[in-house]
């Protein structure tokens, strides 16, 4: 596992823009694949428009304590990319006067941001029905400043979603790095100490699942009840739900597909697992996500690939919800994990 992002290696993959020629090359371009516009506008669905607002997802910075495998974010402790207190202030002002009921906060670690407790203790404010902090877990035990978050969440109601690529120590490490799976079962603990997915709570703390190879996930369901007999056997873990993510062909998953020789298999994968019925309920539907430094994207896939809204507004400085409500989604072959099989989302199966 490299302990650099593709971004500090000067690698070819961090570029968007190599990344978008990549996916539009080859199987695509040679028609042995169908493109994705080309697949959705077979069962009506192009081109694809958003519903109503629900969730405003904001990226608070790259920085991560970890290099995972898989990021699609390309996050490490080498990215100093960080949503300034400004930009900040300007997602309050939108969060104070928005239609969805969701504020997701993500990275990196969002908690590596340096304003991050006060951005959380004055989003908390706004009367946000589920505020979501996407946690790595290991944050928790990364510094001794990081030690209390538990308690910090618990104070303002977060719910926690927790990143566990798998109930077994050689599968988390593998794809997380040495050491990941034993702090990522140590933090659990410290989550459920403080109430956290304990019976009689309001406190929730969900799981993550990506696929630790080139394979999609299976039911999420069955793995839900996996993982929480293998948790509270081995670790006496509790936890609500289990959110099974498919795995997209960008950034450092994507280097890890060209590398093992697994990208057009991949690809053909998830072209097969095409469900129409998943396109019905795709995220970027129902979400705003908002980058580090202010610009608006569908989702957080198409932040990494630089694809920005496709409407006048673009930043959060010019927020306008109605006129981003009347935008056309955009899109690319890697939206086909979004509707593989039972669909995937960042609240995992969409169907």
């Amino acid at each position: 596992m490299s302990l650099k992002s593709l971004k500090a290696r000067e690698d070819d993959l961090s570029s968007p823009q190599r990344q978008l020629e990549l996916l539009s090359e080859g199987i695509f371009e040679e028609g042995e694949l169908p493109t994705f516009k080309d697949k959705i506008a077979e069962s009506g669905h192009f081109p694809l428009k958003p519903k109503k607002l629900e969730i405003l997802q904001l990226n608070l910075g790259y920085m991560c304590n970890q290099v995972c495998s898989h990021c699609h974010v390309d996050a490490g402790p080498d990215r100093k990319e960080i949503m300034t207190k400004e930009t900040m202030q300007q997602c309050l002002e939108v969060i104070k006067n928005t239609g969805a009921h969701t504020l997701d906060l993500t990275g990196g670690a969002p908690e590596m941001n340096p304003n991050f407790r006060w951005f959380v203790e004055e989003a908390s404010k706004a009367g946000i029905k589920d505020f979501i902090v996407r946690s790595n877990l290991t944050i928790i035990l990364a510094n001794k400043k990081y030690h209390d978050l538990p308690d910090f969440f618990k104070k303002h109601n977060v719910h926690v979603v927790s990143s566990l690529p798998f109930y077994k120590r050689e599968k988390t490490d593998k794809q997380r790095g040495n050491g990941v799976f034993d702090k990522s079962i140590k933090a659990l603990q410290l989550l459920n100490e403080v109430g956290y997915a304990q019976p009689g709570s309001d406190l929730k703390l969900d799981l993550v699942y990506n696929p630790s190879g080139a394979f999609l996930p299976t039911n999420q369901a069955a793995m839900e009840n996996d993982f929480k007999k293998a948790l509270k056997e081995d670790f006496n873990i509790d936890f609500n739900s289990l959110f099974a993510i498919t795995n997209l062909p960008i950034s450092r998953f994507l280097e890890y597909l060209i590398a093992s020789e697994n990208y057009e298999d991949y690809m053909y994968s998830l072209v097969d697992a095409y469900n129409p019925a998943a396109v019905e309920n795709v995220m970027c539907t129902n979400t705003i996500s908002i980058s580090w430094d202010g610009w608006l994207y569908d989702c957080d896939f198409n932040q990494m690939l630089d694809l920005k809204v496709n409407s006048k507004v673009k930043h959060i400085s010019e927020y306008n919800e109605d006129l981003l409500n009347d935008r056309n989604i955009i899109i690319s072959q890697h939206c086909y994990g979004c509707t593989a099989g039972a669909g995937s989302s960042c609240q995992g199966s969409t169907i």
